[in-house]
This record gives structure tokens, C-alpha cells and sequence, in this order.
């Protein structure tokens, strides 16, 4: 049985090669195409510096710029668990990005909207809700610019 598995997982390659699968980091593939081309909104605030950082941290800086990613950011903050005298010590922080990927005439070349949550634990100091808040933030911006990426990716192997 333990060969059988062995061979289906060496015949996989050769199977997505067959059905027009190529990787998207390949040289050629669709991410190269975007690799250091995207120039990201300048952020305004907290939010939109981590979003744009993991954008960057994805794609690379960009240096040869063929693309505008503009965005927009919308949270909002839930209290999702309470006590029995009403203090709520849990939260969710919900995200979504509207998002235009432009090529250099101005041209729309795709978008979207994207959406998330994370959560975080209000118990305990001031300071850790404060640095427990923070790092939600942080987290859900990340989790936002690696769905957008991976939908550009998937835009421009479309293409």
C-alpha cells in the first residue's frame, strides 16, 4: 500500500504538467510578471504601512514600476465575548480591502475585494489589550495583502 502512495505522489507533477499547471514563482510564471512591477497607494496610516509592507515583503520593492495597486481599508471592531456583568473581553477585528490593480496608461487591468478577520483577548493590563489590538491589526493586514497577491497571481496566469 506504502509503494502505491509513493507513486501516486512521484506521478503527481507529471499529472499537473498534463492538465496545463505551471508554477506561478517559475521563471515565466505569472508572478514574475508582477516581481518588483507593483507600486502600492502610499499608506496614511498604521493599517495601510503593514499592508503595504507585506505587499512589498510578496512582490518585492518595486523598481520597474508597470502597475498601481490602489486600496482601500475598512475595519471594524467587534466585541464577541462578555462576562456576566457585561464587560466584553474578547474581540474580532474584521477587514476588508477594496482593491484596483492598474497598468501604467491608467487601464484597469484587475480588482476586487477581499475580506477577513482576526481576534484578540481584552483580559489582563491595559497595555497587553493595547499590544494584543496592535497585533491583530497587524495580522489581519497581512492575511489581506497575502489574499490580494495570490489573486493577482491567479489574475495574471488568467491573462
Amino acid at each position: 500500500m506504502s509503494s502505491c502512495n509513493r507513486r501516486v505522489v512521484l506521478l503527481l507533477p507529471l499529472a499537473l504538467a498534463a492538465c496545463g499547471f505551471s508554477p506561478a514563482y517559475a521563471p515565466g510564471g505569472a508572478a514574475t510578471v508582477l516581481q518588483g512591477r507593483v507600486r502600492a497607494a502610499d499608506p496614511t496610516d498604521k493599517s495601510g504601512f503593514d499592508f503595504v509592507e507585506r505587499i512589498e515583503e510578496r512582490l518585492g520593492r518595486p523598481e520597474d514600476i508597470r502597475y498601481a495597486l490602489a486600496y482601500t481599508i475598512q475595519t471594524e471592531t467587534v466585541g464577541v465575548g462578555k462576562t456576566t456583568d457585561n464587560q466584553i473581553t474578547r474581540f474580532n477585528l474584521k477587514g476588508v480591502v477594496d482593491y484596483t490593480l492598474s497598468d501604467e496608461a491608467g487601464q484597469r487591468v484587475t480588482g476586487g475585494r477581499v475580506q477577513s478577520f482576526t481576534a484578540y483577548a481584552a483580559t489582563g493590563s491595559t497595555v497587553a489589550g493595547l499590544a494584543a489590538e496592535e497585533d491583530a491589526a497587524t495580522r489581519l493586514m497581512r492575511i489581506l495583502a497575502d489574499q490580494i497577491v495570490t489573486r493577482l497571481i491567479a489574475d495574471m496566469a488568467a491573462r
